[in-house]
C-alpha cells in the first residue's frame, strides 16, 4: 500500500489510485466509495443478503442472527439529519446482536470546542468496533478512514453513510440489489434501460449508483432533468471511458415509455447558497399516475427518500412503485456487508437454517 505524506495529498488522488489503502488481507475493510465493489463482490453481497432475509423469517432464525455479532459494537455518528439510513443501519447491527452507540448532532461532539476531526474519530475507535458515519462534509468518511489506517493502534472499519454531495455507497447497493431482485425473472440486470431523473446535479445516490451500474453489461442510462441540475462531467467522463451509453435529456414523458427502470430523485435545494432552486421549473418531472399507462408493464420505479412532489401518491399502490421495498432492501444487504466486513459470512452460510 502507497504511504502519503499526509491527508491533503491522500485526498487530492484520484479515488481509483486510493482504492487499495481500503482492503485488508484482500478484502474490503472500509466502505467509502462505490468504485470499491466488483460485480462478483455484489453477487456474493446480494445472495446473502437473500439468505438472510428467509433465515430472519423464523424465531429461530432471528435468535441465531442474533449471536453472530453479539461480541461487537458500532457507532451510528450521524452529524447529517436522516431518518432510513440511520434506522436502517441501526436494525442491521441489531439484528446481528451488536450493541449500538449513537452520535445524531455534531454539536454534542468535542469538535464544537475545536477538537480537530482525526482527533474525535481517533477517539471514537478507542469504545466501538465500527464507525458507521453520515455527515455533511465532502470527504469527512474518506479522512475517518485514512486517520485510523495512518495512526490508530487499533483497526476499526468505517461505513460511508452519506458525504456531502459525494458519496452515498450503501445507497447504491441497496439501489442494485432492488434492481436485481426486480429483474430477477426478466433476465437480470445487463441489458436494462435506466432513467434517472431530476436534481442529478447533487444528488449523490445517483452518482454512485452510475459507478455500479457500469460494471453491467449493455446498460443504458437515461439522464432527465433541469438543464440547470444536469450530471456532472465526471460521471459522464466516468460513463464513456468505460463504454455505458448515456443520453441527457428533458423528455420526460419520452424517456418513461422505453425505460425498464425509473430512479426519481428531489430537488437537494439544501445544498443551496442563494434559493437558486426556487427558479428551477421541477413539476415537469413529476411521475403522475397517468404516466404509468405509458411504461413497460415490468418497469420498476424507485426512489431513495425522502419524497417531496416527485411521484404522486397515487403511484404507490401500482405494482411498478418498488420503493418501499427498496428502504425494506436497505437493512437486508446492509446486515450482509457488516457481516463480510467482520468475516462472519461464513457463519450464515454453513448455519444449515436456510430453506428457500
Amino acid at each position: 500500500m502507497q504511504k502519503y505524506e499526509g491527508w491533503e495529498e491522500f485526498y487530492s488522488k484520484p479515488i481509483e489510485d486510493k482504492l487499495d489503502t481500503f482492503i485488508k488481507n484482500g478484502k474490503i475493510f472500509d466502505v467509502i466509495y462505490a468504485q470499491q465493489f466488483e460485480r462478483s463482490y455484489m453477487e456474493e453481497l446480494f445472495a446473502l443478503a437473500d439468505k438472510v432475509r428467509v433465515i430472519a423469517k423464523t424465531q429461530q432464525g432471528m435468535d441465531f442472527l442474533g449471536t453472530i455479532l453479539s461480541d461487537k459494537k458500532a457507532l451510528l455518528f450521524f452529524a447529517q439529519p436522516s431518518t432510513r439510513t440511520f434506522l436502517s443501519f441501526q436494525n442491521a447491527c441489531h439484528t446481528l446482536g451488536m450493541k449500538t452507540s449513537e452520535i445524531r448532532d455534531a454539536s454534542t461532539s468535542s469538535e464544537v470546542k475545536g477538537e480537530s476531526p482525526e482527533d474525535t474519530i481517533r477517539t471514537f475507535s478507542s469504545y466501538v468496533d465500527l464507525i458507521i458515519i453520515r455527515h455533511f462534509n465532502e470527504g469527512y468518511a474518506e479522512l475517518a478512514s485514512w486517520t485510523l489506517n495512518e495512526h490508530a493502534n487499533r483497526s476499526v472499519p468505517v461505513i460511508n453513510g452519506g458525504s456531502g454531495k459525494d458519496q452515498h455507497p450503501t445507497q447504491s447497493l441497496l439501489d442494485m440489489y432492488t434492481f436485481q431482485r426486480s429483474f430477477a425473472d426478466i433476465g437480470g440486470i445487463d441489458g436494462k434501460k435506466i432513467a434517472m431523473v431530476g436534481d442529478l446535479k447533487r444528488g449523490r445516490t445517483v452518482r454512485s449508483l452510475c459507478r455500479l451500474l457500469s460494471l453491467y453489461n449493455d446498460i443504458e442510462l437515461f439522464f432527465v432533468s433541469p438543464p440547470q441540475l444536469a450530471m456532472r462531467n465526471d460521471i459522464l467522463d466516468f460513463l464513456s471511458e468505460n463504454g455505458v451509453k448515456y443520453t441527457q435529456t428533458d423528455d420526460f414523458e419520452g424517456v418513461l415509455q422505453n425505460a425498464d427502470a425509473v430512479y426519481s430523485t428531489r430537488m437537494q435545494d439544501e445544498h443551496d447558497k442563494n434559493g437558486e432552486s426556487a427558479s428551477v421549473d421541477y413539476a415537469r418531472f413529476t411521475l403522475k399516475e397517468s404516466h404509468l399507462a405509458t411504461m413497460k408493464e415490468h418497469a420498476v420505479i424507485l426512489h431513495p427518500f425522502p419524497r417531496r412532489d416527485e411521484i404522486e401518491v397515487a403511484v404507490d399502490n401500482n405494482k411498478r412503485a418498488a420503493y418501499w421495498k427498496q428502504a425494506r432492501n436497505g437493512m437486508w444487504v446492509r446486515i450482509a456487508l457488516i457481516l463480510k466486513l467482520f468475516g462472519r459470512d461464513d457463519v450464515v452460510h454453513q448455519s444449515g437454517l436456510f430453506k428457500n
